[in-house]
């Protein structure tokens, strides 16, 4: 028998079978940032694909060693007051179908106007106190806490959140904190080994290993207008509590933020996701500069290819994104690019399916300029693109 798995989201709720949700919250407090805080170091054309041969590290006692201390667990509150703008968002809110989509059927809780609990994890992004997390682990706090691995807890606000991307910023006062450098997730390999670390089921700081399945994953878990979905997806255990931790390659480096689990139980299955490192710095620095992320847009539909799209446009193979519509004034518009145009590049990288050009583009801002390569019928041509913001 065919067994039918559920998209869940890998966040752990207190009294799920009494108050039946994991509601968070969120303390104002003013912040003050030293003059040179220490930011998680991006590693420029890192290999992480485990090419050294046998070199390749399998015991990851040392990758465990220093990740550990930059993931942290975070405990939300609700008072209660926000509970009936959760149920009425269940239908375009990815934090609800932890309940009311498959795993635990149509869930009454929402309804409670009482106080909810729930835990997750994040991972400290730099030393004077920012940490991301999923946005679905924080959305509906009206408190928030922050527990670091030698046990000090802060209270945190939440600096900004990009819903789309299923991403959060939070702030604590707190200095010379503990951070990862980032690897390159797009050099990330299939097969490659990598470890999770986070808060599963209230165990704090465990970690668990496991390789890359797969890459740009589209898993319809992001149910928003314009949701960036290109998980890695990986074998190694989540469970709900793991939401918003690290995963690391073999060498201890951050490759990106632990978001969800493939399951028909709620519980780890074989499959998590995890949102590639390359994206998530690139909208949590905005949000950390200016409180918010404004994403560039092409302004087009989109569509993979199917067999019968290579026939009829006279492609050599399905390789690349079909431009199903142009949207009137959009910036591919204005730029030249015409419907049934076949985007093979972005940028000068190849781009196979529409989770890959959503994660290419869905990193950049308006005003960016993109080149696009596309294949018009036969006819290889280069399209620089301005992009615009939305409804621009």
């Amino acid at each position: 028998m065919k067994q039918i798995f559920s998209l869940t989201l890998a966040s752990i709720f207190g009294g799920m079978l009494t108050l039946g949700g994991y509601f968070l919250f969120v303390e104002n407090q003013n912040d003050a940032l030293p003059v040179a805080p220490n930011y998680a170091k991006k590693v420029s054309n890192v290999n992480v694909s485990g090419s050294a041969g046998f070199n390749v590290p399998f015991d990851f006692a040392e990758a465990a060693e220093k990740a550990t201390p930059a993931v942290v667990h975070i405990s939300a509150k609700s008072n209660g007051n926000t509970a009936s703008n959760g149920s009425n968002q269940q239908g375009g809110n990815p934090f609800l179908r932890f309940f009311g989509d498959g795993s635990f059927g149509d869930s009454p809780f929402f309804n409670f106007d009482g106080p909810k609990e729930g835990t997750g994890s994040g991972v400290i992004y730099s030393s004077d106190g920012y940490i991301v997390t999923n946005n679905h682990v924080v959305e509906f706090a009206d408190e928030i806490e922050v527990a670091t691995v030698d046990k000090k807890t802060y209270k945190a606000k939440v600096v900004g959140t990009y819903p789309e991307g299923d991403l959060a910023v939070l702030k604590i006062e707190a200095h010379n904190l503990p951070t990862l450098r980032l690897a390159n997730s797009d050099e990330a390999k299939i097969g490659e080994w990598v470890l999770a670390v986070g808060n599963p089921m209230e165990l704090n700081s465990t970690v668990t290993a496991g390789i890359i399945s797969a890459k740009g994953r589209d898993i319809n878990i992001i149910k928003k207008n314009s949701a960036i979905e290109s998980f890695i997806q990986t074998d190694a255990a989540v469970n709900p509590g793991n939401s918003g931790g690290a995963l690391v390659d073999a060498y201890g480096r951050l490759l990106g933020i632990n978001t969800a689990i493939a399951t028909s139980s709620g519980f780890y299955q074989g499959y998590s996701f995890a949102i590639p490192v390359n994206l998530v710095a690139k909208i949590v620095d905005d949000i950390i500069e200016n409180g918010s992320y404004d994403r560039g847009f092409l302004g087009i539909n989109i569509a993979d290819l199917d067999e019968e799209d290579v026939q009829t446009l006279g492609l050599e193979d399905a390789q690349g994104i079909l431009v199903a519509g142009v949207v009137d004034g959009g910036a591919a518009q204005y730029a030249g690019v015409v419907q049934d145009d076949v985007i093979i590049e972005v940028d000068n990288k190849k781009v196979k399916s529409s989770p890959e050009l959503l994660e290419a583009i869905g990193g950049l801002k308006a005003g960016d300029l993109v080149t696009l390569t596309v294949d018009r019928k036969g006819e290889i041509l280069t399209i620089p693109v301005r992009l615009k913001a939305a409804g621009q």
